[in-house]
């Protein structure tokens, strides 16, 4: 490995209020003052949240910065037990340098323009790794491949041992999110047992001779408090009802902004927070910018959990946002509303709680956790399906009460796509479905 390093004199310590001190290495330091990752100072770590729950400003940088720690705390756990002898130094400094640089590609307020059609963060931060003063920045570091093996790491496709570490069932970007979201929002939902999953981190022969990281059989009640942690988050912060229906509005004002040419969906990858807020309560013509602004939010007129809803819902309400979007106004124009007035939220995580990772037994054998859990030992993942479907819910927020119900709305969401399209081309009720 070509480019600059840093002894321990190199290090410099940021105060952090979750993880107390957070030690830098020199690599991390000159990737950290690059303009793609300085933009994460201005991006919300958890969007329109803060209406809801006033701490929650918390940042994209906090949280890599977050994501970086407890990467260098797994290391050193794997280093101690001798586990990294056989895994290279331009590895793990990928593997460090990867979870600071995880989202430099998110969009101003979390997911919310993801669910409205934008192409994925991760492949906006892969294509900024080689751009810049911080492609400049990885190649002095660790020469020409490593702004591509970071971007491997982030994509999920790397064949490095340490893969698990930046994306899966244990990643790390999950405990400092958790961890720190409800730390921010001040709510008792996302404690993990941190030390305990650290320490029971380990690397198993999976076959092949490849390693990947797996968890020791001590450490399985720590990743329960994980998956729980993610339901409870999910179901009382980021799926409040307050919190969506401010995402709701914010994503139909910023694909009118789109529609109309203010903005392209290639530009807002590189806006923050504000910089956005500011373009579309200039230019937008719906009102929605100005009313989540000033928190006038949308009321619920429909609020169902999905265990009401149907046993198979079809995949348009979370995958096809233009269809979407016909609907609710179609059903607003039933409704007695103007376009735009009606928005269907139906949010999709469905691996929120999935787990696939391989276990090394206290006996020294390997198993294979997955969602059907581990006789005796994981009891979560096999209730994972009901716990998910009692945090997800049906909602239809609206400007003003309508003048007829909506629950025909959940027959609704039981019909493909083509037929929808085609009861919209017939100018059919769509809440008699």
């Amino acid at each position: 490995m070509g480019g600059r390093k840093g002894g321990p004199s190199d290090l410099e310590v940021i105060r952090d209020p979750l993880w107390d001190n957070i030690r830098l290495d020199r690599p991390a330091q000159l990737v950290l003052d690059t303009p793609a990752v300085q933009r994460l100072r201005y991006v919300r770590q958890l969007g329109h949240a803060f209406l809801v729950y006033p701490g929650a400003t918390h940042t994209r940088f906090e949280h890599a910065l977050g994501a970086y720690h407890l990467t260098r705390r797994a290391l050193a756990s794997l280093e101690e037990r001798g586990e990294l002898a056989s895994v290279g130094q331009h590895d793990c400094l990928a593997v460090r340098l990867a979870a600071l640089l995880h989202d430099i590609g998110h969009y101003p307020f979390s997911h919310a323009l993801e669910e409205a059609g934008f192409p994925s963060h991760e492949a906006q931060g892969v294509a900024k790794l080689a751009e810049g003063e911080l492609g400049n920045e990885l190649r002095g570091i660790g020469g020409p491949d490593l702004a591509r093996d970071i971007g491997e790491l982030i994509r999920g496709v790397s064949r490095s041992p340490l893969q698990g570490l930046i994306s899966g069932s244990l990643d790390l970007d999950k405990i400092d999110y958790l961890s720190r979201d409800a730390r921010m929002c001040g709510v008792p939902y996302g404690t993990v047992d941190v030390d305990r999953l650290l320490s029971s981190l380990t690397l198993v022969e999976t076959g092949g001779g490849r390693r990947q990281v797996g968890v020791q059989e001590k450490g399985v009640s720590a990743l329960e408090s994980l998956l729980f942690a993610k339901y409870q988050m999910y179901r009382n912060v980021y799926w409040h009802h307050a919190v969506r229906a401010a995402t709701c509005m914010f994503k139909r004002a910023a694909r009118d902004a789109v529609r109309e040419g203010t903005v392209s969906m290639e530009a807002v990858g590189d806006l923050t927070d504000d910089g956005l807020m500011e373009l579309l309560l200039r230019e937008d013509r719906t009102g929605l910018a100005a009313a989540v602004r000033a928190r006038r939010l949308f009321k619920r007129a429909l609020d169902l959990p999905a265990t009401e809803v149907a046993e198979s819902v079809d995949s348009w309400a979370a995958d096809d946002p233009d269809l979407v979007e016909e609907v609710e106004d179609a059903m607003a124009r039933e409704a007695g509303l103007a376009p735009g007035e009606l928005l269907l939220d139906f949010p999709t995580r469905s691996s929120m709680l999935a787990v696939d990772l391989p276990l090394r037994t206290r006996a020294g054998g390997v198993e294979q956790l997955t969602d059907e859990g581990r006789a005796g030992q994981l009891g979560l993942p096999r209730v994972a399906d009901e716990l998910y479907r009692s945090a997800r819910r049906l909602r239809i927020f609206t400007a003003e009460p309508p003048r007829i119900p909506l629950a025909g709305a959940v027959a609704l969401l039981r019909l493909p796509a083509a037929e929808v399209h085609g009861r919209l081309a017939r100018g059919a009720s769509l809440l008699s479905a």
